[in-house]
């Protein structure tokens, strides 16, 4: 099964350095995955520049939107310098940050979105409680950064955690397109259990995990945590575990994954995100786990 799109990854940005960080991993993966990158910049309704105005002085908002592009040419004629080749719009849209991206990712079918959060004390418009809810909506992947930038051969090592959860292994079909790019090394990590029956339907599961990935000749190392070293919530234990290795990406469901021995508090994804130090998270969403695209992830 393959899904129509137009072969472009959606950047917003707030001029942060974080989002610009986020640009650069777009950069990246556009030139090994041919893609277009649109930068958009949303101006929030009730807030932002746009929302001082209230929509009743267009020739303020007009200059504002015209300083906003400037900005915008600003860093495409920078990421130009770097990746002539590579395709960059530029769009200004005003709204709900997080409705204007998942709506737009989704009625006019990107590959994917990438974008910058600061995790749950961020406070610049597009990072924060904005990165969240695109997660949350969201149905194409989100890769999320902070601070950490792509490196120079982009996702080398990716760690791909393994439940007990039907969507936590629908991953791991993206996890083979991004290996298959960048020649990376996918850590599968799995908690240790003591209860026999758990043991054995997660060590189905890693197996299951492991033929797939070999019959696509991917490169993985299988880690069990142990409790002693990893005594805390499987959230918690993966960042560790991707810190330890210093990872380049954490792969993730943005929906339905849990620790198998608990429900945790608040969803996964969510704490995986706002408590990732540095490490970039892609967000897959169940409902589109498994599908081929002929994009970013194809």
């Amino acid at each position: 099964m393959k899904r129509n799109n137009n072969n472009n990854i959606l950047v917003p940005t707030d001029f942060s350095e974080i989002a610009q960080n986020a640009l650069g991993h777009a950069l990246k993966i556009a030139d090994v995955y041919k893609n277009e990158i649109t930068l958009i910049n949303i101006q929030d309704d009730g807030g932002g520049l746009f929302g001082l105005f209230g929509g009743g002085n267009s020739d303020k908002m007009n200059l504002i939107k015209e300083a906003i592009e400037m900005k915008m040419n600003k860093l495409i004629s920078e990421a130009k310098t770097l990746y002539p080749h590579i395709v960059i719009n530029k769009r200004v849209e005003y709204g709900k940050i997080y409705k204007v991206i998942t709506e737009i990712a989704e009625n006019e079918n990107f590959d994917s979105i990438i974008m910058g959060t600061n995790g749950a004390s961020g406070l610049h418009q597009i990072t924060g409680s904005n990165a969240s809810r695109v997660i949350n909506y969201a149905k194409v992947p989100v890769v999320v950064v902070k601070d950490q930038p792509i490196g120079k051969n982009g996702y080398e090592k990716i760690v791909l955690p393994i439940d007990l959860s039907r969507e936590s292994r629908q991953k791991v079909t993206w996890a083979v397109h991004l290996a298959k790019k960048f020649n990376s090394t996918i850590h599968v990590i799995y908690e240790n259990s003591t209860r026999e029956e758990v043991k054995n339907r997660i060590y189905a599961a890693v197996n299951q995990t492991q033929d797939i990935l070999a019959q696509n000749n991917a490169n993985y190392i299988v880690r069990g945590l142990d409790e002693d070293k990893y005594p805390d919530s499987f959230a918690e234990d993966t960042l560790a575990y991707a810190n330890e290795i210093e990872a380049d990406l954490i792969m993730i469901m943005s929906q339905q994954e849990k620790g198998f021995s608990e429900f945790l508090l608040g969803s996964y994804a969510q704490q995986i995100v706002n408590h990732a130090s540095k490490v970039p998270v892609m967000c897959i969403n169940s409902s589109d786990a498994g599908v081929i695209l002929d994009g970013v992830f194809g």
